[in-house]
């Protein structure tokens, strides 16, 4: 799936065609092509996802009626690759493409705690401490881009989720060299303080709290829905955007058409895996005070982005009236949460973070990864039914 860019129209139609096709007549290829979602905002997003590699590139045609509209046609010179083809290219031209950001504040955060890893620790304390048989955790060794595990505990059927996103990482960019621990389970589990002796274990989770120092990547609802979108799940986080003002319940259009003007995002176990939903909608989401996050909270404030409510719930009424006496202050501030998370949540921000986690990871390990014992291979999808040639020169490993 690619994301190209948001084609603006004033009329509210969505009378759009779309057409993507190689730039060579000589190249066949399969290329799924939705209609536009419409945003309700004058904005429409165009997807498209490739089932072949094309070698020359792909041409992309807006049309509106018969004529061109907003800049096209776009050209995507080639190789533009499918999602399952093996072709990792080097680090820092992968994240220039992608316009990565310099910073994320969260995992500059994170990593704050954690000025050396020491790997040996890790290992003697992490299956005494967390992977007991109630345990949730996945030990994971990276070794010239191939991925392997081991399960710690009971509780380790998601870690389908984390292998999906890694191997993804791996087709599209060489990763480091590292050796870590991922928690699969709701909470997170470091608890001890940066002073303590001994110090806080660098353990990777999808929650964070203010009490804990686990290093946080984007959860496995989010990064699932990215992957999968067009595919296996009908509402991922580009999808939905096509719902706005339709009233929304755990990120799946309601079966009523009624809009809601405000939503309240209570946290369940954890953060509520909701709230990025809910945010992407056209409501005003007021947002219960929370000990946990998300890896994107960081980019988003009160007041500016949603509504603050207390813990307990006591002034839910009081700013529920708040937003109905200043209108046009409410729906500016529904509007600025809703152009951040959909900037927050792209798909390519997305691998950027995952990256970027893995990269300071490793450059703060003080001993060498390697393969445990009891690890396996976590073997790529088979690409039997399309063509992969990867023809961008990229460099070796001793290159780099």
């Amino acid at each position: 799936m690619e994301l190209i860019r948001i084609i603006r129209y004033q009329d509210g139609q969505t009378s759009f065609r779309v057409v993507v096709k190689s730039l060579s007549s000589k190249e066949l290829v399969r290329i799924q092509v939705p209609k536009p979602l419409d945003r309700n905002d004058g904005t429409f997003l165009m997807r498209y996802r490739l089932y072949d590699t094309v070698n020359e590139g792909l041409k992309i045609d807006v049309l509106y009626g018969d004529e061109h509209v907003a800049q096209s046609p776009y050209i995507l010179k080639g190789p533009v690759y499918h999602e399952y083809c093996r072709c990792p290219e080097d680090p820092e031209a992968w994240q220039e493409v992608l316009s990565c950001p310099l910073e994320e504040p969260q995992i500059a955060e994170d990593f704050a705690s954690f000025l050396s890893i020491d790997l040996q620790q890790m290992l003697r304390e992490v299956p005494k401490r967390f992977g007991e048989e109630r345990g949730a955790v996945v030990h994971y060794t990276i070794l010239n881009n191939h991925i392997y595990r081991r399960s710690l505990g009971k509780y380790t059927d998601f870690k389908m989720f984390s292998d999906e996103i890694l191997l993804s990482l791996a087709r599209k960019v060489l990763l480091p060299d590292l050796e870590f621990y991922i928690n699969l389970g709701d909470w997170p589990l470091e608890h001890r303080k940066v002073k303590e002796t001994p110090g806080p274990l660098a353990i990777i989770s999808w929650c964070g709290s203010l009490d804990s120092r686990d290093i946080i990547l984007p959860t496995y609802d989010i990064t699932h829905s990215t992957l999968e979108a067009m595919r296996g799940v009908t509402n991922d986080l580009l999808s939905i955007q096509g719902h706005t003002g339709k009233c929304s319940s755990l990120g799946k259009p309601c079966r009523s058409s009624t809009y809601y003007k405000y939503q309240v995002n209570v946290d369940g176990t954890v953060a509520a895996y909701r709230f990025p939903y809910l945010m992407l909608g056209d409501s005003l989401v007021l947002k219960q005070d929370s000990p946990y996050y998300e890896h994107f909270y960081t980019e988003l404030q009160p007041w500016k982005h949603y509504v603050p409510v207390k813990r307990n719930l006591s002034d839910l009424l009081e700013k529920i009236q708040w937003a109905k006496d200043n209108d046009e202050e409410a729906e500016k501030i529904a509007r600025a949460g809703q152009a951040a998370t959909r900037e927050l949540l792209q798909p390519h921000r997305l691998y950027c973070y995952y990256y970027s986690v893995l990269q300071k990871y490793a450059e703060r390990q003080s001993s060498q990864p390697k393969i445990r014992d009891g690890m396996e291979l976590v073997p790529q999808p088979d690409d039997n039914t399309s063509i992969c040639q990867c023809l961008r020169k990229r460099s070796t490993r001793e290159e780099l």
